[in-house]
């Protein structure tokens, strides 16, 4: 058989995959798919949207520094670490897709902004754009990573199979991020008077959004002996951002919580200003080109 272009050749067999997905094997291969006896599947699908989505989101993010880190060994070391969050959003997404009869890329691209569940802590807008830091990027890394770690840690004894198998694979990952993300924060805080001044104004800048990450959600709270109630984990993290702070000469900012709509957050579904236009980036080409392969 012969083709006209190169481009031909990957089209009209049956493994051809969508242009502009994820589908290049399956996210959940080899794992035990199996629903714990008693468990609740649409809360399961709620708990699994809602780190599925704190990974796309952030990863989304991460990925914006590609050609714009301040040096080309950290380009490289954002790009994977996007990938790394993207690799367990799509296992995360997988799963809740089971239950909601959605793939993984319908989840991603083809939902709206008010059904997806992340904290806003993944979306807010860092850079590197106009406004954006990378010292802000950074405190978010740390936050985040520390934060996950600690919540994956635990995750390893979920009764849901799939979760445990996540989290197992995710530990490594996660410890990466965050030794990543503390070594540029003791870099830059226990740098310059500039780059401390910036890694000081990232902290203050991210800090707000740290409180929804240890609010428990009615979904957690439903999933006793699947989910990790995220109000465990804020001694543990605090701990951990302590010491490095302390490392690189930093201030804690002090606790504050940004504002909500009716009590609600991004786990509800309530989101800021810059998740319209992050997605509206993320799902262009899906939405714009239905159904297309290569």
């Amino acid at each position: 058989m012969s083709f006209d272009n190169a481009y031909e050749s990957l089209l009209g067999h049956e493994d051809a995959h969508w242009a502009f997905g994820t589908g290049f094997s399956e996210a959940l291969s080899g794992v035990n798919r199996e629903f714990p006896a008693g468990v609740d599947k649409e809360a399961l699908a709620a708990y699994c949207l809602m780190l599925g989505d704190d990974a796309l989101i952030f990863s989304q993010r991460l990925s914006e520094w590609c050609s714009r880190a301040p040096e080309l060994e950290e380009d490289i070391a954002l790009a994977n670490i996007a990938l790394d969050l993207l690799g367990q959003a799509r296992m995360l997404l997988t799963r809740a897709g089971e239950v909601l009869g959605r793939d993984e890329d319908a989840l991603a691209y083809l939902r709206d902004e008010r059904e997806f569940r992340n904290v806003h802590l993944a979306e807010i807008d860092c850079g590197p754009g106009p406004g954006g830091d990378f010292a802000t990027t950074i405190a978010r890394l740390l936050v985040f990573s520390s934060w996950r770690l600690a919540l994956f840690s635990r995750l390893r004894g979920s009764a849901d199979p799939v979760l445990a198998a996540i989290a197992e694979k995710g530990l490594k990952e996660l410890a990466y991020h965050r030794d990543h993300a503390a070594q540029w924060t003791v870099r830059l805080g226990d740098g310059t008077d500039e780059s401390h001044r910036r890694m000081q104004a990232g902290l203050e800048r991210v800090w707000p959004f740290v409180d929804e990450l240890f609010a428990t959600h009615s979904v957690e709270a439903a999933l006793q002996g699947v989910a990790v109630d995220p109000a465990s984990l804020r001694s543990e993290v605090d701990g951990v951002l302590e010491a490095v702070l302390s490392a690189a000469g930093l201030t804690r900012p002090k606790d504050t919580r940004a504002a909500r709509v009716a009590g609600m957050a991004g786990r509800d579904g309530v989101h800021t200003e810059a998740m319209g236009y992050l997605l509206a980036e993320m799902q262009h080409l899906h939405r714009s080109l239905p159904g297309a392969v290569w």
